[in-house]
């Protein structure tokens, strides 16, 4: 029989048919010699590798070794697989001759299903469209035909301000996970590895995000009872005081396998249709699994091996080292560093300071695409290389000029302030463009314009931008002031 071998990102039931069959779970430490993870990331996947290894016991062979390939040696069935996350996996077990190739599990559409649509469309890839395609496809908040409500988006609804009140949001905060002897064992054996000269970067803390499928799905359902309808209206806003708002806090259980992500599409429409949540949460939800989630892993594959390096905006600049060792206490500006600090301490933060905080300013500064992409993979829980390629090269950066956005990301201090309270007690004006006070967010913004604006679409989304750069008559200036600036921490 074969034996089906398991990735640390594929542990849930559904990549399993055979209940009984004998399963393969390998851990690589080549995987961490090669490139400085997040402390918490590492703990987080060998953890729940480890828990999945002892849930199955005797059905699964659990080997620990340098590289995958010495592990497979100790194999001695022939051996199959559900396709790979990332093509580095793929491409080496396509070149082991006795591994089996199944198709790729863990996402709602499937890959030929997404070709077909993305080939008729002639290169203009939208999410939009995508999503309107598998809301209909997976008879998905549908009435009839046509959405439930009447509209396929939201997303106005969905963008209020912090709330004035000081203080956390009015929630239930999400059941944490309790570690045990296996969390002890990891950080015993990362404390040893990092003594080795393995290196990590953030700082160790306890772990905060699902390892196994019962606190994933524990987490799952407080959320779609207590937090999914006060996720909604405040999914874009910063608080200082409260880094997880209403959000889900899965995406690394999505992402390790833990969850079908159909599962929680399926509970969410259920808590819509009994009243227990309001639609616009409901939808924004279901949009940011069934719609942007599928989007970007499907355009990893659908875009040829080179849209990890493209570089449309001339972005040439290194990533500077702290901000890639996490130096927030660096940092002066209080929103780049609150976001940074939270990195450093959790691997995690949610989707509006990733774009608009640590992405924007990236943007801004012209820092290399590819170096992003590795970054966010690294520093973050739930990165993977799949899902930072196209959240990064396309979508935040820009760097693919329009192959799946219609305008850059890019923003002011006046947007932060809008969305968020950092710029409360910041040393920094957000409505400051040159001076000492000038936040570096505004400043740099209207240089990225001038920068790029021979490269940038004429487009309806991008013209009233361009005109008010026209109007500046200060723009020497500030060009002058940010280049002084520099990638330093602001």
């Amino acid at each position: 029989m074969l034996r089906r071998w398991l990735f640390a990102d594929q542990l849930g039931p559904h990549f399993l048919d055979d209940r009984h069959q004998p399963l393969l779970l390998i851990e690589s430490k080549a995987v961490f010699r090669r490139r400085a993870f997040h402390r918490q990331k590492a703990h987080l996947v060998l953890s729940a590798l480890r828990h999945r290894a002892a849930e199955l016991g005797d059905q699964a062979l659990h080997l620990r070794a340098e590289t995958y390939r010495e592990a497979l040696v100790r194999v001695r069935e022939p051996v199959e697989v559900n396709h790979p996350t990332s093509r580095r996996a793929r491409d080496l077990v396509r070149s082991l001759g006795r591994v089996t190739v199944l198709p790729p599990r863990g996402f709602v559409t499937a890959i030929e299903d997404f070709t077909a649509w993305a080939d008729e469309r002639r290169g203009t890839i939208r999410l939009d469209d995508f999503y309107r395609y598998a809301r209909r496809h997976h008879r998905v908040l549908l009435d009839g035909d046509e959405p439930v409500g009447g509209r396929w988006s939201l997303d106005a609804e969905n963008r209020q301000p912090p709330p004035k009140r000081s203080g956390p949001l009015d929630v239930p905060p999400p059941p944490m996970p309790e570690e045990d002897d296996i969390d002890a064992e990891v950080r015993h054996d990362l404390d040893r590895w990092a003594a080795e000269g393995i290196r990590f970067v953030g700082r160790d803390g306890p772990r905060l995000f699902p390892a196994t499928r019962t606190e994933a799905t524990t987490r799952l359902h407080h959320f779609l009872r207590h937090r999914l309808p006060k996720f909604g209206p405040y999914e874009n806003a910063m608080v200082t005081t409260d880094p997880f708002m209403a959000h889900s806090l899965l995406s690394s259980s999505f992402n390790l396998g833990l969850l079908d992500p159909m599962e929680a599409i399926r509970g969410a429409e259920e808590a819509y249709h009994t009243g227990h949540a309001p639609l616009p949460s409901v939808e924004g939800f279901v949009r940011q699994l069934l719609g942007w989630r599928d989007f970007v892993w499907h355009l990893y594959w659908y875009f040829e091996v080179g849209h990890r390096r493209s570089d449309g905006v001339g972005a040439r600049r290194s990533v500077p080292s702290w901000f890639a060792d996490l130096d927030a206490d660096s940092v002066r500006a209080r929103c780049l560093s609150d976001v940074l600090a939270g990195v450093r301490d959790r691997g995690w933060v949610h989707h509006t300071p990733r774009l608009m905080v640590l992405n924007n300013y990236a943007m801004q500064r012209g820092w290399r695409p590819s170096e992003l992409v590795d970054w966010f993979h690294r520093s973050f829980v739930d990165g993977y290389e799949w899902a930072m390629t196209a959240n990064v090269v396309g979508m935040s950066q820009y760097a693919d000029l329009g192959q799946m956005s219609t305008k850059p990301y890019a923003a002011s201090g006046e947007y932060v302030n809008r969305v968020s309270d950092y710029c409360g007690g910041c040393p920094y004006d957000p409505k400051g463009r040159h001076g000492e006070n000038a936040c570096p967010y505004t400043g740099g913004y209207w240089v990225f314009l001038d920068r790029t604006r021979e490269r940038l679409p004429s487009t309806a989304r991008m013209a009233r931008s361009l005109r008010q750069l026209d109007q500046l008559d200060d723009l020497p200036v500030i060009k002058e002031q940010e280049r002084r600036r520099g990638s330093q921490a602001p």
